[in-house]
């Protein structure tokens, strides 16, 4: 479900997009303080939720031009959060490959930008999996 309040001119020419499966931005605020530093308030800000792949896909899609920032979690599912968190305990789960992370998406919008020959949005990853926020930070170097 995407999640869209009405917009002002200005707002309509500008998104901020957070990928998350449970959490919403304000919920960011405690923790991301630490990594974005003065950033931070724009947790408090208006962002467009999308909960899963296909919703952050068809987001980017229909709105790459407005999009400002992103904000990616990786584990977009409870299975995956386990695997990351919990590894010695879940080493004989294996995760459905269907199931896309925030690493997905963010290979997806890297792509979608360079095949339109855009500049990217600005992006923070707020995601609590270590390994997984550093590989989408990564795939940004």
């Amino acid at each position: 479900k995407i999640i869209v309040r009405c917009l002002s001119p200005k707002e309509r020419e500008q998104m901020k997009v957070f990928l998350d499966d449970i959490r919403d931005p304000h919920l960011c605020l405690s923790y991301m303080q630490a990594r974005i530093g003065v950033l931070n308030p724009i947790y408090a800000e208006d962002w467009v939720v999308v909960r899963n792949y296909d919703e952050f896909k068809s987001i980017i899609n229909e709105n790459m031009d407005k999009i400002t920032h992103v904000s990616f979690d990786h584990d977009l599912s409870d299975a995956q959060a386990m695997k990351y968190n919990y590894p010695d305990l879940m080493q004989d789960v294996e995760l459905d490959e269907s199931e896309k992370t925030g690493l997905d998406c963010a290979k997806y919008l890297k792509w979608i930008y360079a095949e339109h020959n855009k500049r990217r949005p600005i992006m923070f990853v707020h995601s609590m999996n270590v390994p997984g926020t550093e590989a989408i930070i990564n795939l940004f170097k």
